[in-house]
């Protein structure tokens, strides 16, 4: 299977044109997607509904959409009936094969005076696939100011993934009332194995990376833990140091795969011809 992760900037791309039909080709031959700056009726993007135009676009594919900023944007149409709308700004995923089920984590937010501090999350997709059975997907992004408003946000997820499996699925066990359909359908599973795929906002040298894939040592290298996870550029043969994915020329999108899962890791690569953001598209293909 294919997987991408992209930071799409709303579809800003960098001729500075706003163009989702571009960024959809970009990324059309994924089995797996992971988008992050999706938003809805932003004025800055001509007030559309962008997940709904990029799942028109990739219409092969099944999605859902975490919000992670929503704010009112209604108005009053030309004979002054009010139209409900929110202003949104979020992740998105998409997968060949059906979401089984989704959540959407809030990250720890850290108030600002006077710097931009937005809302962060982790859009959760449960994907049973062929090879390795039911495995959870998250698209994520952190915070962009500093380790100190990052750190939390780690520490959450980490606590997020931890605490799915005794969690249980969208619903669990059974009903006192088998008839009144509350158990409609196949009980959804919640896998112990997940994928962590976005923006994070650091390198491989800080303290937020080495708390998700383990410290290093000077004498053994890179301590990844059993239960763990591994990075998967690192996974699929690349160096840590190499490879850039931003245009800060630093490579601050990863995907990160359960320890259990390293061993699928077949390849990786970053797609530097891709126009349709700031960001590069992340590409990993694994057996599952």
């Amino acid at each position: 299977m294919k997987l991408v992760t992209y930071n799409i900037q709303y579809g800003l791309g960098k001729d500075k044109r706003y163009d989702l039909a571009r960024v959809a080709r970009e990324i059309e031959d994924a089995d797996v997607i992971a988008l992050q700056e999706v938003e809805r009726h932003w004025q800055r993007s001509g007030c559309v509904d962008s997940p709904a135009l990029l799942a028109a676009q990739l219409h092969e594919h099944h999605w859902v959409y975490g919000a992670n900023l929503d704010m009112d944007a209604s108005y009053r149409d030309a004979e002054g009936r009010l139209v409900v709308r929110r202003r949104q700004f979020g992740t998105m995923i998409l997968s060949r094969l059906p979401i089984v089920s989704s959540r959407n984590h809030m990250l720890p937010k850290y108030g600002t005076l006077a710097q931009h501090s937005i809302q962060q999350g982790a859009l959760e997709a449960v994907i049973r696939t062929e090879r390795a059975g039911p495995i959870r997907c998250y698209s994520v992004h952190l915070s962009h100011l500093s380790p100190a408003t990052r750190l939390p946000q780690v520490e959450a997820l980490l606590d997020i993934h931890a605490r799915a499996p005794g969690e249980g699925g969208a619903w669990c066990g059974g009903h006192p009332e088998p008839d009144a359909g509350w158990t409609e359908g196949e009980m959804p599973p919640m896998p112990a194995h997940a994928i962590l795929m976005g923006d994070f906002n650091f390198t491989w040298r800080t303290a937020e990376y080495d708390r998700i894939v383990g410290p290093t040592s000077e004498r053994y290298g890179r301590l990844n833990r059993l239960t763990g996870f591994v990075d998967a550029w690192v996974a699929a043969g690349q160096a840590e140091d190499e490879g850039v994915t931003a245009d800060n020329g630093k490579r601050i999108d990863f995907c990160f795969v359960s320890a259990a899962l390293a061993g699928r890791v077949q390849a990786a690569r970053i797609d530097a011809n891709a126009a349709g953001s700031d960001h590069q598209p992340l590409w990993v293909d694994m057996d599952l």
